[in-house]
Order: C-alpha cells, then sequence, then structure tokens
C-alpha cells in the first residue's frame, strides 16, 4: 500500500508540472535559504566551546563608575595586580592566567614583520584553553622570561619547514626571544587567535614593564584576566565577594562605589559581550535571533505556497477522496496519502537545496569572513535536525488537504458541496496575507538600515577623514619628527603631519582623574573625561576648529602642561567655550590651564556618544601618525614610503587609509544590509511565485465566467482589473499589517546608533508602492493571457 502511495503521489506531481515546479522551487529555495542560515548561526553558537574546560572558565571584567552609580566604561581587561590577589583569595578557583595582546615588530634575520595577535601569556595557559603544542614542552615552554611560542603558520614564515626550537627572534629591535614551542592555530571558532605567545615572566625584567609595576600599578587596565573555577566551584558566590576583596586591595578606598568586577562566561564573550575593549571583533546574539527568524520566515512563506496551491487543488480532489471513502477506503489511509504526497515533493526540493547549498555556501563564506563548510551538513547532530525539519516541512505543507479534505462526509462531496465551500478560500487569503506582510517587513527594513548606512556615509564627523594615511606603532623617542615631517612636505602630496596616542575610528579607552579649581581649592570633577594624547600638529591635521581659545604652539614651552578640551567636556563641566579657556586644569600629571576648545568631532563609532575629551600635549611618546595626502594615490603613497624608509630603514612600511578604518566601524550593518536584501528579494520571489500559481488555478476556475463576460461586451482592461483587484486587496492588507511590525522592529534597531537617522513616511509608501507593483505584474501576466482567450474556447471548458 506504501509503494502505491508514493507511485500515485509521483502520477500527481507529474500530471500537473508546472504546480509541482512551482512548489518544488519554491519549497527548495526556502530550505536552501534555511540551511545557509542554520550553518552560519550553528557557527557562531560554538565559539570558544571545543575547549574541554569551557563550562569551567570565566572572564573577569571591570567596569566603572560615575559618582551617580552610572556605567562609564567597561572594559574586558584588568590591571595586573588582580590576578595574583584574587589567585590567593578564593579557593574555589584552580587556575588564573594573564594575556596582554600586543603589536610589535618581529626580527629574523633579513625578515621583518609587524606583527599582531602577539600575546604576553602566563605558562598555565594551557592548563585553562585548549592549545596543541606540536614542538616543544608546554610546562615549560613559556616559564622562563624571554622564551616565545610561534603558531605553525608563523614558524613556517619565519623559518620554512626547518625547526625553529632554540633560535632566536627580535622583539621590536630591542629584546632577543628565544623561540620554545610552535602551537597549531586556535579554531575559527574562538574569540582570540595568538600567532605567537611570550612568557609573561618577560614582563619581570625592567626594560619591558617590571616586577614592581605588576604588583602596583592599578591605573593600567590592559590585561585579559581568566580564572578557571574548580569543579562545582560557583561564580556568583565570586562575584557577590568581589566589593570586598576591591575594598581590601584596591588603593584609595571603596573601590566598590566606584569599579565593578564581574565574572563573564568564556562562552558568552562572542556573542553576549559588549564590552567597550574586546580582543577580537565579537558578534551579537540579537542578529542570530534576527537571522534565525529570517531563516524560519523564508521557510514559512515556502509552506505558505504549498498550502496555497494545494488546498487550491483540494477542490478539484474531492471527489477522487469522496470515490476512494465510497469503496472502503478509511481516513488514516487517506491522510496517509496525502502526506506521502508532500514528503515525496519536499524530499525532491531537498535535493535541490543541498545543491543550492553546496552552490552559495563559498559566497557565504567570503562575505561574512566565516570558514563556513559543506562538512558542517553531515555533522550528526545537524543531519537529525535537516531531517525533522524536513519531515515538519512536509508535515506543515500538507496538513491542511491531509486533515482538513479528509474529514468531509463521502455524500456532501460527491455532490460537489464541499468543492464549491472550498473555492471560497478564506483560508488561502490569509496564507497570501501572511507571506506578503513577512516580505514587506523585509523590504521595509532593508530601506531602513540603507537609510541608516547612507546616513552615517554622509554625516559630518567634525574633521577631515578622507586620503588620511596611519601609519601605526611608532613610539621612538630619538626621531626628529620636525625634520620627518619637513621632508615629508617636500615631496609635495603631503598636506601634514600629525601624532597621537589614538586615532579617529578607534575607541577613547584612557582616562586619568581631573580636578578643577571651585572656590579657593582644586576639586576632582564628576565627570568621565577621556584622555588623547597629541603632538603640536594632530589638530590643524585633521582640520578640527577651534571654538575658543587656540592649538598647542611651539612658540610656548608651557604648552606641554597646558589642556585643551572639547565643547562636550566643557559644557559637562557646566561652562562655555569662552569661559573654560583660562581655568586652572589638572589631569593626571599635567598641571596648567585650559588653552583651547575645539569643536565636538566624533573620534568613535556613531554607536557611541560624544565622549568629552581631554587633549595632552606629549610629543615623544606616540604610536600613531596621521599623514592627510593629495593627488594620485600610489604616487603619494610611494613617496611616502620612500621617506619613511630613511628613518625607519629597519621598519617594514604598512599602513592603512582612515577612511577604510572608519568603514570597518560598521561592516556589522553592511552586512545585515545586504543580507535583508537578498532575503527580502528571495521572499518576495517565493511569494509571487505562488501567486503566479494561485492566479493560474484561479484562471482556471474561472475560464467560463471569463468567457461569458467577454460575450457580453467586457474589454481586456476590465477583466484585468477584475481579475487582480482580490489579489491586490489582499497586499494591501498585508502592508497594514507590516507597517507597524516593521517600524517597531527597525525603531529598536535603530537606537543601538546613538546618531541616527529618522524613519521616514516614505520609505513605507515605497515599500508598499513595489510590493503591489509585483504583485500586480505577476497576476496581470496570467490575467491577460485569459482575458485574451477566444470566448468560444472559453465557453467550451469543462
Amino acid at each position: 500500500m506504501f509503494r502505491n502511495y508514493i507511485k500515485i503521489a509521483f502520477r500527481n506531481l507529474m500530471k500537473h508540472k508546472t504546480f509541482s515546479f512551482i512548489n518544488i522551487v519554491g519549497v527548495a529555495v526556502g530550505l536552501a535559504c534555511f540551511l545557509l542560515i542554520a550553518i552560519y548561526v550553528k557557527n557562531e553558537l560554538v565559539y570558544d566551546r571545543y575547549n574541554t574546560k569551557a563550562d569551567r572558565i570565566y572572564r573577569v571584567t571591570r567596569t566603572f563608575l560615575s559618582s551617580e552609580g552610572v556605567a562609564t566604561l567597561k572594559l574586558a581587561q584588568l590591571a595586573p595586580p588582580f590576578a595574583p590577589l584574587i589567585r590567593q583569595d578564593f579557593p574555589e578557583i584552580e587556575e588564573v592566567v594573564r594575556t596582554l595582546d600586543e603589536d610589535a615588530l618581529i626580527r629574523y634575520g633579513e625578515h621583518a614583520f609587524h606583527e599582531r595577535d602577539i600575546f604576553f601569556a602566563e605558562s598555565n595557559i594551557f592548563k585553562v584553553f585548549d592549545i596543541q603544542v606540536v614542538a616543544g614542552n608546554a610546562n615549560y615552554a613559556l616559564a622562563n622570561p624571554f622564551s616565545i611560542m610561534l603558531s605553525r603558520p608563523m614558524a613556517e614564515k619565519y623559518f620554512g619547514r626547518g625547526n625553529p626550537i632554540g633560535k632566536t627572534v627580535r622583539l621590536e629591535n630591542q629584546f632577543d626571544l628565544t623561540v620554545t614551542g610552535v602551537f597549531n592555530p586556535l579554531p575559527t571558532q574562538s574569540h582570540f587567535h595568538p600567532s605567537f605567545l611570550v612568557s609573561f615572566n618577560t614582563f619581570n625584567d625592567s626594560r619591558v614593564y617590571g616586577a614592581e609595576q605588576l604588583r602596583t600599578n592599578w591605573g593600567n587596565n590592559s590585561f585579559n584576566t581568566y580564572l578557571l573555577l574548580k569543579p562545582g566551584g560557583d561564580p556568583q558566590r565570586i562575584e557577590t565577594a568581589f566589593p570586598a576583596f576591591q575594598d581590601k586591595y584596591v588603593p584609595g578606598g571603596n573601590a566598590s562605589t566606584w569599579s565593578v568586577l564581574n565574572l563573564q562566561k568564556l562562552t558568552d564573550i562572542h556573542l553576549r559581550s559588549h564590552t567597550d575593549s574586546e580582543v577580537e571583533p565579537t558578534g551579537d546574539i540579537r542578529y542570530i535571533y534576527l537571522f534565525s527568524a529570517i531563516g524560519l520566515f523564508i521557510l514559512l512563506i515556502a509552506c505558505i505556497n504549498y498550502m496555497n496551491l494545494a488546498t487550491a487543488r483540494s477542490a478539484g480532489r474531492a471527489k477522487e477522496v469522496g470515490m476512494r471513502k465510497v469503496v472502503g477506503a478509511l481516513r488514516t489511509q487517506l491522510i496517509s496519502q496525502f502526506l506521502n504526497e508532500s514528503f515525496l515533493l519536499v524530499f525532491f526540493a531537498l535535493g535541490i537545496a543541498i545543491f543550492l547549498v553546496m552552490l552559495c555556501l563559498p559566497t557565504l563564506s567570503e562575505f561574512t569572513k566565516k570558514e563556513l563548510s559543506v562538512s558542517q551538513l553531515i555533522d550528526p547532530v545537524f543531519v537529525s535536525v535537516l531531517i525533522g525539519i524536513t519531515l515538519l516541512t512536509g508535515l506543515v505543507a500538507g496538513s491542511y488537504p491531509a486533515f482538513f479534505l479528509t474529514s468531509f462526509r463521502p455524500l456532501g462531496v460527491l455532490k460537489g458541496q464541499i468543492a464549491s465551500t472550498m473555492r471560497s478560500g478564506k483560508l488561502r487569503q490569509v496564507l497570501v496575507v501572511t507571506q506578503f506582510s513577512i516580505a514587506i517587513v523585509l523590504i521595509i527594513s532593508t530601506a531602513i538600515v540603507y537609510n541608516q548606512m547612507k546616513y552615517i556615509q554622509n554625516y559630518h564627523l567634525g574633521y577631515a577623514k578622507d586620503q588620511v594615511l596611519v601609519l601605526s606603532d611608532l613610539g621612538d623617542s630619538t626621531t626628529n619628527y620636525d625634520v620627518l615631517k619637513q621632508q615629508l612636505m617636500q615631496t609635495g602630496v603631503v598636506r601634514n603631519m600629525g601624532r597621537s596616542s589614538r586615532i579617529p575610528s578607534g575607541r577613547l579607552l584612557d582616562s586619568q582623574e581631573a580636578k578643577v579649581m571651585k572656590g579657593d581649592s582644586l576639586a576632582p570633577v564628576n565627570i568621565n573625561l577621556r584622555g588623547l594624547y597629541v603632538d603640536y600638529d594632530f589638530i590643524p591635521t585633521y582640520q578640527i576648529k577651534m571654538a575658543a581659545g587656540r592649538n598647542f604652539s611651539r612658540n610656548y614651552s608651557t604648552d606641554t602642561a597646558m589642556v585643551v578640551l572639547n565643547e562636550t567636556a566643557v559644557h559637562r563641566l557646566g561652562w562655555t567655550p569662552e569661559q573654560a579657556i583660562g581655568k586652572l586644569f589638572y589631569y593626571g600629571e599635567s598641571k596648567g590651564q585650559i588653552i583651547g576648545v575645539t569643536n565636538d568631532f566624533h573620534f568613535e563609532s556613531l554607536h557611541q556618544q560624544l565622549s568629552a575629551v581631554a587633549m595632552i600635549l606629549q610629543p615623544n611618546t606616540l604610536n600613531w601618525l596621521s599623514v592627510p595626502i593629495q593627488g594620485d594615490v600610489p604616487t603619494a603613497v610611494s613617496q611616502v614610503e620612500t621617506v619613511w624608509k630613511r628613518f625607519f630603514p629597519n621598519r617594514p612600511f604598512e599602513y592603512q587609509f582612515l577612511d577604510e578604518r572608519f568603514n570597518k566601524l560598521y561592516a556589522r550593518e553592511q552586512t545585515q544590509q545586504t543580507l535583508f536584501s537578498i532575503f527580502a528579494g528571495i521572499a518576495i520571489l517565493i511569494s509571487c511565485l505562488g501567486l503566479f500559481g494561485l492566479s493560474m488555478f484561479i484562471a482556471e476556475q474561472r475560464t467560463k465566467e471569463i468567457g461569458i463576460r467577454k460575450v457580453l461586451g467586457a474589454s481586456v482592461p476590465s477583466l484585468v482589473r477584475l481579475f487582480s483587484t482580490d489579489f491586490l486587496k489582499l497586499v494591501l492588507v498585508a502592508l497594514v499589517i507590516a507597517t507597524p511590525l516593521a517600524w517597531y522592529a527597525m525603531y529598536n534597531w535603530l537606537n543601538d546608533f546613538a546618531y541616527r537617522t529618522t524613519i521616514h513616511w516614505w520609505i513605507f509608501l515605497l515599500a508598499g508602492g513595489l510590493t503591489v507593483l509585483i504583485a500586480l505584474l505577476t497576476v496581470s501576466v496570467q490575467s491577460i493571457k485569459v482575458a485574451l482567450m477566444n470566448p468560444v474556447k472559453s465557453l467550451r471548458s469543462e
């Protein structure tokens, strides 16, 4: 009997080729989208879970509070003295490990590279994280100072196929490091990816950092600190004890009133961490929920297509069901027949979907910068989920005809009473409204995301960012930067040159205590004032305007103690820019006066509110060089490189463009915009595919009616209008439903930006008009075809 059901199902599919094609293509595309999103989501959810002890590993974060108790800065790192004291005071902790990531120049022989992802790490890192050592002894490789381990790709880069153990590389042209081991790169799904591991004990050398600094420097919050709890350890109890722990050890007393320590699960770092300083860019669990919902919605639209066409055609199969019941067929057998037909179609679609996934996966991997592979499709858990989703899709798609049509009494079916009832199509109307509502929400969302991206790109940041070359990690006090600037300016391709501790598009994470004169004494300010260390030329290099006062000047030797604030800082202090000039102002070690106030400029991403910034003159210890260029870009870069090599012959010439860095700040939103556009297009495509099939079926049902109307004098346009009106009403209802849903969703999305566009009314009008136009074109193709038929042929139709 089962074989007979399969045979009948296959015959039905072949008998109605057009409907079968529409159904199979719709379900295949829906399944393909769902599978691609599922692979991406799975990849995001498994971050750091490769660690066998992942459930016991936590990272300690530190949040700084204002005097009102409001969080002003949340860091993923701590000051170095915390780690040994935490290990000492909490017996339920098995291991504590610190790391510090740096960028630096590494040289071996004639090879010199400016490397990123250099991690100073304590020797017990291998007891906490699963790092596979392929050469050297993990227990001792990082025990001694000035030891270094290389990842396998880095070992091959510097030493080829030779044995690197025992060889020496030079760090920053200052220190020799002995290679003591090689390790395999960490999996892609890790929140950090060290290319080099340097012994943390190297910091004990006073030339590097100093043992005393490690014990006493509570202000340098740059050290990633991880805890491995003993089995059964309670992270909640540790967090509860942290306030007393801080008050006990942090100098100044009452540290818990302005600083909060928290534990963060290792497996939460990638998707649920929103600190101001991450080792690498993280994801966001909200986007995982969003894309998962989109995948399900696309699949739902495909299922709705199948249900629509299946229920439409069910009216024609009502007599078949009645006859089967008359000759003794049980309802369960009829349900099995309809479900088999549905499952057969879905499994055909699944085969096509898998082919589409294999075709599209390399493009998706390149687009998302993730290592997504077809091998994830053969993971046992994923295969089980895939089979479950396929069966569920078949069940949902075939449920209505299977359970509804088989419930009627044979006599009513054979008299045609049920068929006439089903032709009213109330359920089909609800399904069409549902799928077009989803499609319209995606279209509106795409338009708003695009509008926000355009707003960001055109937003005036308060400084010149175009064609600015950025060179990093200088910090060489022996270089005469005035001569370097002079020679760069002589090339004719450089407009100016400025140096700073940080550059626009980065984060302002440096902060020190500020004091102002109140009455006859200095009092601490109650605002979070971010520090930016600059040279004389930083402000003019970026063409930042002065609201009051002046920039730092070489003509005043006392300017090394002076301060320049931005407008936001001055306003938060309760002054106007003019009132601030000349005020006594202490910031960290700088004790002088406010000599200038700049117009506000957006140093950080537009996700963040403007920070209050204090600029301090510190020309000899700055890491970033900003060089605005003009003219032909390749020629300008080449000339800058020529001058660079004269001053830094041992340092590779590596540069970035500031506007490219700025664009990277919104890479996630750009990706989201593209994906929204693709999925909105697919949703509309599948919806219109179903609408086309439905209009074709309705046209067949009304063939004789159209023939009679033509005989009585109806024109082709009036017939097309008559035929299309019912469908357009459904699309308009969908628009009414989708508009508030899309507005609510995108209003919340825009709240993630401190500076955002408004949601314009014309976006909804445009989305509605576009949807109506597409639906009208889809229906009109079939309407015109039927309206142009010979009425004689139409009247003969049965």
